[in-house]
């Protein structure tokens, strides 16, 4: 299977089932969860529930068991990507190519709206149909990838490095937690549930921290020099922030070479699982050289 059918087929997975997962919005209080589907459900490559779903696959055969998660992280990131564009943080007013969710519902509603989602998510790995122990494991892999010490720490150093200068090292741990820590997640998520060993989990982190850092370099190339159009958002908001990026530190050709470097990273950490991991090893190939 390719790259492009494997995301189809997972988009397709989420958008069947998210439906499940979110309360309706025919009550009193139902514009704020209108206002999470109008970011949960506004599009997006859907990366880290494929990840959860192909590394359930990789070590169980099948990806069905997985779904409740895939949903839950993909609840996380849409409502990091709320708060990330509100006026206290990125202030983006553009987010996959409509007004992001507080030019839409306001910026109360849009706080709430992310807020809503955290719960949720857990709310949905509690669907998870796998062993008790297993269940619990799932829940704090979630909870500390993206609480204080994971996500929600990157986006605090993230704050605080605004017009100022910070040493690369600092740059790379805000970047593995901000983005890095959710992939993590997502691919951990996939292979608990999936009956990977502790061996095998360790391979597929060591892929995810290396997608995750070739990810976000890509997407400081593409802030710089991407079409937002296709990416369905401003480009430069990280210099108008005055924001520390990769390309605070090297020119657009080391960041490429970077971005190489990652991805090789990656696919070594899966070669030793051969043919069955095809499919992840050219989402890493796939994922460095995008355009949105």
């Amino acid at each position: 299977m390719t790259v492009e059918k494997m995301l189809v087929e997972y988009t397709n997975v989420f958008n069947d089932n998210v439906e499940k997962f979110v309360p309706d919005s025919s009550c009193e209080y139902g514009r704020v969860i209108e206002a999470l589907n109008y970011s949960l459900l506004a599009g997006g490559k859907r990366l880290r529930p494929a990840l959860v779903l192909e590394f359930c696959k990789l070590f169980g055969g099948e990806y069905a068991p997985a779904i409740p998660a895939a949903i839950a992280v993909e609840m996380i990131h849409t409502y990091s990507l709320i708060h990330d564009d509100l006026p206290c943080m990125d202030n983006d007013e553009m987010r996959r190519g409509k007004p992001s969710c507080h030019i839409a519902y306001g910026e109360d509603i849009a706080l709430l709206a992310g807020d809503g989602l955290q719960p949720l998510a857990f709310a949905a790995l509690a669907k998870l149909e796998v062993e008790p122990s297993k269940a619990i494991i799932a829940v704090k892999v979630l909870a500390d990838c993206c609480g204080v010490c994971g996500m929600v720490g990157g986006q605090v150093i993230d704050l605080e490095s605004e017009n100022k200068k910070i040493p690369l090292d600092t740059l790379v741990l805000l970047q593995k937690l901000k983005t890095g820590k959710l992939i993590e997640a997502a691919v951990v998520l996939g292979c608990i549930i999936g009956g990977a060993t502790e061996s095998e989990i360790e391979l597929c982190k060591e892929y995810a921290l290396n997608i995750g850092l070739a990810f976000q370099i890509r997407d400081d190339i593409l802030d710089l020099i991407g079409d937002a159009d296709v990416l369905g958002k401003p480009i430069g908001s990280d210099k108008d922030n005055e924001k520390n990026t990769f390309l605070s530190f090297m020119s657009i050709d080391e960041a490429e070479n970077e971005v190489k470097k990652y991805t090789d990273k990656a696919k070594l950490a899966l070669s030793s699982f051969g043919e069955k991991a095809d499919c992840l090893i050219n989402l890493a190939d796939y994922l460095a050289y995008r355009n949105n």
